[in-house]
């Protein structure tokens, strides 16, 4: 077994997959022509977003919206990058809200923490080790 993809409901696909673009230099896989569910390229995992209307298809019991709860899931997407702080400045100047300041923690990582438009938590980071 192993990890297809991560699947993010939100309310508007297009706008999610241009803030991920524009905030932290992705590239837009395949886009459905509906508008209900996108990818973007990034590696052998892809991250994927789905519309609220297909999520609650998809579960008919409901879900919690990340775009409509008042703190963030408690589920991340950690994205890697060589230079957080810089990383963390793009993605506020494309409209994340900041969590936590880029921070070096005790085995030597640097992180920040970010809440994107749709609602969805993510982690920037510097490698491990």
């Amino acid at each position: 077994m192993k990890l297809g993809y991560t699947i993010i409901y939100v309310p508007n696909v297009l706008a999610s997959i241009e803030f991920y673009e524009k905030a932290f230099g992705m590239q837009r896989g395949f886009v459905h022509e509906g508008g209900d569910y996108g990818e973007l390229v990034t590696g052998e995992t892809t991250l994927s977003f789905a519309a609220h209307s297909l999520g609650h298809s998809n579960l008919p019991n409901g879900y919690v919206e990340a775009s409509g709860s008042l703190k963030p899931l408690g589920i991340e997407i950690a994205l890697v990058t060589d230079d957080v702080t810089a990383a963390h400045a793009k993605a506020l100047a494309a409209g994340a809200t900041e969590l936590k300041a880029p921070v070096l923690k005790p085995w030597g990582q640097t992180v920040s923490y970010l809440r994107c438009p749709d609602g969805s938590l993510v982690e920037l980071c510097t490698p491990v080790g």
